[in-house]
């Protein structure tokens, strides 16, 4: 459907543009014209080339979402209808697939949808918590707390998202710059080396002579060692979207020895914040232990609460599976037994998520600190030891040159 890029004057007075799609000019006129808007300019979008290559298209970013989850909760709470204030928020939106978005949702509410309706067709953008907040937000006439609620709640996860992938991301660029070095080396560096030494003759020192074996051997096969590591990548890949192979990994993540710990409260934080966030906002346990669920990466802890949410659909406790799955700490299982025999789950599970949040902080402190000096240690004993290997040979010339 064609864009239309229009100026027009508010009701209240003030001077507004904006885009809106329509089939014709007369038809987006008619639609501005309803809402109160005095058109006073009104013209096609342009249309750009690039716009629908998928590499010119913006992805788009928790924080777009936070902001505007924000923003929209502020405008609801002043009074402004649900169609003017999504109009408002995607004409000044930037990220140009997210404007995209907001303009079909603006589109589809105006038709009659829904809004929970209008944002569950973009899953990728607006999850299944998301929707169901927004239809519980709908239906109890709570829209802009729940919104705000929402915004918080995206906010603490991206924060705790982001803490954990830095702490995966050093250990792993450093390893990368590690390899990267030693192979530049042994493939340009080295053979220079080598050249010169045969120009003096003699034997190689034990450790020199190992690195140029290295070396030959990597300039030799390097081709077949990329491919190789390539072909074991795409293997896992294919073998980690199977039911058994995601099953096996999972639980292998889980067991780590250093970064485990770390994957289980990151898991026990997701968990218990989302699930209070949605039982605050009214929505019944046994949906939101299943939304939960899908919202969870790890196998292993999905299924962990699928079988909670069984149990409590035979009139059983919560707490009982959680504590077989192995993945909840005892703890965590104490105080979500306390929370349901209290009556106050939802404001336990925000005291176990906030007590995880600094646990995850903590944890990723450490394990930095940790990581940090064993990084250096091995590339810098990496490197020295090839420098080193290559020196030798000279220091052994100079000795019989004295």
């Amino acid at each position: 459907m064609p864009e239309f890029i229009w100026e027009g004057r508010m009701p209240q007075g003030g001077l507004q543009k904006g885009e809106m799609e329509g089939a014709t000019e007369v038809a987006v006129r008619m639609t501005l014209r309803a809402q109160g808007i005095q058109i006073t300019k009104i013209k096609p979008k342009p249309k750009d080339i690039f716009a629908s290559l998928p590499i010119f298209q913006g992805k788009v970013q928790d924080k777009d979402i936070i902001v505007f989850t924000r923003q929209f909760a502020t405008l609801i709470d002043a009074g402004l209808p649900l169609v003017q204030g999504l109009e408002i928020l995607s004409s000044q939106e930037e990220n140009k697939t997210f404007k995209k978005i907001l303009i079909q949702v603006k589109n589809d509410v105006e038709g009659g949808s829904t809004l929970a309706d209008a944002f569950k067709k973009h899953p990728k953008v607006f999850d299944n918590l998301y929707v169901n907040l927004v239809a519980a937000g709908e239906v109890g006439g709570v829209l802009d707390t729940i919104l705000a609620r929402l915004a918080s709640h995206y906010e603490k996860a991206a924060k705790l998202r982001g803490r954990v992938k830095g702490a995966l991301t050093y250990p792993v660029v450093v390893l990368v710059i590690a390899f990267a070095v030693i192979i530049v080396l042994l493939i340009f560096v080295i053979p220079v080396f080598q050249k010169m030494f045969a120009d003096f003759g003699g034997t190689l020192p034990g450790l020199t002579q190992m690195v140029v074996n290295l070396s030959a051997f990597m300039q030799k096969y390097i081709i077949f060692l990329l491919f190789g590591i390539g072909i074991v990548v795409l293997a896992f890949r294919a073998y980690y979207k199977t039911s058994v192979g995601r099953l096996q990994v999972d639980r292998l993540v889980l067991n780590l020895p250093v970064f485990g710990p770390l994957l289980k409260k990151t898991a026990v934080a997701n968990f218990t914040r989302t699930l209070g966030t949605m039982m605050t906002s009214g929505v019944p346990i046994l949906d939101g232990l299943d939304i939960v669920a899908r919202t969870m990466n790890n196998k292993i802890v999905q299924m962990a609460i699928l079988d909670t949410r069984k149990s409590i659909s035979e009139g059983k406790s919560i707490a009982e599976p959680l504590g077989r799955s192995g993945v909840f700490p005892p703890m965590v299982v104490q105080m979500v037994s306390v929370g349901e025999s209290t009556g106050a789950l939802d404001a336990m599970l925000a005291k176990i998520a906030d007590f995880y949040d600094e646990e995850v902080d903590a944890a990723v402190d450490a394990l930095t600190s940790l990581i940090e000096p064993f990084m250096m240690i091995f590339l810098g004993g990496s490197v020295g030891t090839m420098l080193a290997a290559m020196y030798l040979p000279i220091f052994k010339m100079a000795g019989a040159i004295e």
